[in-house]
């Protein structure tokens, strides 16, 4: 009886025994490595990218930043990719700045009238571009009223006293009169009147461009009361600008006041002359600004434009031969500056790179190229956008 019950046990135990044998034999491949290892083996084929026309390679060797790509020239076409071969250039030194275009204070004027007065009629709207002289609005007041009485009164008896003389007027007489009438031409000139009547007293006077420009802002409606000061228009002579160029305060001590500087807008390059540079530094921002005039030719700026600016440096006015790549050809791949150049197998694979100063629209290269190395010189972002889907698994 103990005998049967024990059998089942027993058969229990070797069934057990011979499932870990099979275990252990399959653990190895025929050749004794390991199945794991196959795998892998077999994952550093390349694939190809069927639509794109782009391939992707091997793995490069340790410390490449990615693996290269392959692309025909219809791909490059089609991603706008251009290639061409580093060389070292001369390049003068410019610094580039950001700026903004303002209105030059000394041509601008704010119209305004020196008495309380309400406005009877406009002659000028916002956009005008108006000559010297050109009447702007016409306003109407008690005070310029009470004004244009004393001056015509004034006049009239001045003129009185002179026409009779000193044989039949005493001198006093003649010097009250005198001192009347100049005091009510500075009043009226004080409103904002010619020094001489006009022979009306209706209050009317008109306000005129004091010199030729653009009406660039209106404040104003007819049958508006008019405080005394306040603007009621904005006349900017636009034929010059000022171009206020934000820098780094230590380079400030590069840009010479009387240099020229070149204004780029729009496609558009203007020559400027550096005014002066500013003496303070903004807390917040820790940049300076510097002055430029332009004239304006063609009226291509106006007030709060957007503008680049290049200044030639004091300290590199000769130029210097270096190894350079367009801005655009660098880019930041897996914390790299990389430049994508093209070896030996055809094939752009990114490139760490060294790089220097920013000469106007070029990154000096230190270290990571060498001349006749042909690298992508636009279309960079295409082709590390390429490398990442790669990374990913992704098929086009």
């Amino acid at each position: 009886m103990r005998e049967n019950s024990m059998a089942p046990i027993r058969l229990m135990s070797l069934l057990t025994a011979a499932l870990l044998l099979a275990l252990a034999g399959c653990s190895k491949s025929p050749n004794g490595e390991s199945a794991q290892t196959s795998a892998a083996e077999s994952a550093e084929t390349p694939h190809a990218d069927a639509e794109g026309g782009a391939e992707v390679g091997e793995a490069g060797e340790e410390g490449q930043v990615g693996a290269p790509v392959k692309m025909d020239a219809a791909a490059l076409k089609a991603a706008g990719i251009q290639l061409q071969a580093v060389q070292a250039t001369a390049l003068s030194e410019d610094l580039r700045a950001p700026g903004e275009v303002v209105d030059d204070a000394y041509g601008t004027t704010l119209i305004t009238p020196r008495v309380e007065a309400l406005v009877v009629r406009r002659h000028a709207r916002l956009g005008d571009e108006v000559r010297a002289g050109a009447p702007l609005v016409t306003l109407a007041s008690v005070e310029v009223s009470d004004a244009q009485a004393e001056l015509r009164i004034a006049e009239q008896e001045w003129r009185r006293v002179s026409a009779l003389g000193r044989e039949a007027v005493a001198g006093r007489r003649i010097n009250e009169a005198k001192i009347a009438v100049d005091r009510a031409r500075a009043k009226a000139q004080a409103y904002g009147l010619p020094g001489t009547s006009s022979g009306s007293v209706n209050g009317r006077f008109t306000l005129s461009a004091p010199h030729a420009g653009r009406i660039t802002e209106d404040e104003f409606v007819v049958g508006e009361r008019i405080e005394p000061g306040k603007p009621l228009f904005r006349l900017v002579d636009e034929s010059i600008v000022w171009v206020d160029a934000k820098m780094p305060s230590g380079t400030m001590s590069r840009v010479v006041p009387g240099s020229q500087a070149t204004i780029v807008f729009a496609g558009e390059r203007l020559t400027g002359i550096v005014q002066r540079s500013a003496h303070r530094t903004s807390d917040t921002t820790r940049n300076a600004a510097v002055r430029i005039e332009v004239r304006n030719l063609g009226d291509r700026l106006h007030g709060g434009d957007f503008v680049d600016v290049f200044f030639e440096s004091a300290s590199g006015r000769a130029s210097t031969t270096s190894l350079s790549v367009p801005n655009e050809a660098l880019v930041q791949f897996l914390g790299d500056n990389v430049v994508f150049r093209r070896n030996a197998e055809g094939a752009l694979e990114p490139v760490p790179v060294r790089t220097g100063e920013v000469i106007g629209d070029r990154t000096v290269i230190r270290e990571g190229l060498k001349p006749g190395d042909v690298v992508a010189v636009q279309g960079a972002f295409a082709i590390k956008s390429q490398m990442l889907k790669s990374q990913l698994g992704e098929e086009e």
